[in-house]
């Protein structure tokens, strides 16, 4: 089969032409200079571009994602590792990465779409996408310099090595600042000490972005991003976590015991590591909001075959109109959340618009639909919903994941609401 690198050897497209003056469009927004967010020569793909690439990503789960791998992904909580390169194969792992270390440099608009679809047929290996394309491969892409990008980014973009991100720990979650991992200046490098937790592709990551306070009294600004190898002595998983849902995507404990990290593997300066995680965070919060997306259309494709198919009294459910009520319900959140995350992507990749509020609004009101819309999938199933045999619950737990993880809900809610104080501060004087 054709990879997906093969769609986009043609010609370059003109710039997309704002007819609105910048000043007037942008006066009354939050927004930030994102021309660095994108790849070298990046060019926004076309709507024809879009559906083709789903189309393609569409082919591929179909064969290497089909329900029955899912299922056992779920069952086993064990991710079917000679996945990262077929992944890499079909040229999903560098969205929006340089064409010179292998990436398609796309943008953002098809990194969701490719987020979407592979969570559509797996949540979970979704899951584990985005936390290697996108919060590995893209801070190595944003932060990284020539040499570090030449070093990492082609095993990473062909699934010949693994990527993860290490900032929560147990008693820091959402509170960067309480992290208490510390990374001490030696002759050559820093030392590395303390826990990492939750992390996605922990177990078996060969390249990990691990933030560490390097100068603790400063609060955030004493804090480095570090690019560490799985190679690296004192590095270590000390378990994987059985979760409730995501099983599959494989979730753990780092340790760093004194882990010597040489100065040429710190990512971004020394002290601006919340500069570092605040250069993606917001796209990250974005590409993830695909992810419930992808769980929406899951529940569709179970539910509305099963609703017409399963008869009562003589006539299919769906011909009920409490039914078509909630099939109702259940479309049109998808398309609203659909149209959001979208939208937002489109204002990153054609205008260089970043609007805090949206990432993290996109994501919030994604993942809520997303549970709403699993647990219509099992009511509607009825007692096929509450057994193993039909994927419904799967489902369930996977969203619930979203409400929880990269941000709780309730952290959203700050995050837009901070965002507005911020663009809002004249008004108070």
């Amino acid at each position: 089969m054709a990879t997906v690198r093969c769609l986009w050897s043609v010609p370059a497209r003109p710039a997309l032409q704002l007819r609105l003056k910048p000043q007037f469009l942008l006066s009354t927004i939050q927004q930030r200079n994102a021309s660095s967010k994108h790849p070298k020569g990046f060019e926004p793909p076309t709507y024809a571009d879009l559906s083709e690439l789903r189309e393609r990503v569409q082919e591929f789960t179909r064969r290497e994602i089909p329900e029955k791998v899912a299922a056992k992904t779920d069952k086993s909580n064990a991710f079917p590792n000679e996945m990262w390169q077929k992944l890499g194969e079909a040229g999903f792992l560098g969205m929006t990465a340089d064409e010179d270390v292998g990436g398609l440099a796309m943008g953002y608009q098809a990194h969701c779409v490719v987020m979407e679809e592979i969570s559509r047929a797996s949540g979970s290996i979704g899951l584990s996408y985005a936390a290697h394309s996108q919060l590995c491969v893209n801070q190595l892409q944003l932060n990284g310099n020539p040499d570090q990008k030449q070093k990492f980014l082609p095993g990473l973009i062909a699934g010949t090595s693994i990527g993860a991100l290490a900032m929560s720990e147990s008693g820091a979650g959402s509170d960067v600042i309480g992290m208490r991992t510390t990374a001490k200046a030696v002759d050559g490098g820093y030392i590395l000490n303390g826990t990492k937790m939750w992390i996605t592709n922990g177990p078996e990551a060969d390249v990990v972005v691990v933030y560490a306070k390097t100068e603790p009294d400063k609060g955030s600004k004493g804090i480095t991003a570090f690019i560490v190898q799985k190679e690296f002595e004192g590095f270590s998983c000390a378990r994987k976590l059985d979760k409730m849902g995501m099983r599959g995507s494989n979730t753990g404990e780092l340790i760093f015991d004194g882990v010597f990290v040489p100065k040429e593997n710190v990512l971004g300066e020394v002290n601006r590591g919340v500069k570092v995680l605040m250069e993606g965070l917001d796209l990250e919060r974005l590409v993830l909001s695909a992810g419930p997306l992808g769980i929406m259309q899951a529940a569709m494709d179970v539910t509305l075959p099963f609703t017409h198919q399963r008869k009562q009294f003589g006539t299919p459910i769906a011909h009920n109109q409490l039914v078509q009520g909630k099939l109702a319900d259940m479309y049109t959140k998808l398309q609203a959340a659909r149209s959001y995350t979208y939208d937002t992507a489109r204002k990153i990749d054609e205008m260089g618009q970043i609007r805090t509020q949206d990432c993290a609004g996109a994501i919030m009101y994604a993942a809520e639909r997303a549970t709403e819309c699993s647990l219509d999938c099992i009511q509607l199933l009825g007692g096929m919903g509450y057994v193993e045999e039909m994927p419904a619950s799967r489902l369930l737990r996977d969203a619930k994941l979203y409400e929880i993880g990269a941000g709780t809900t309730e952290i959203r809610k700050i995050v837009i609401g901070r965002a507005f104080n911020k663009e809002y501060s004249s008004y108070a004087s």
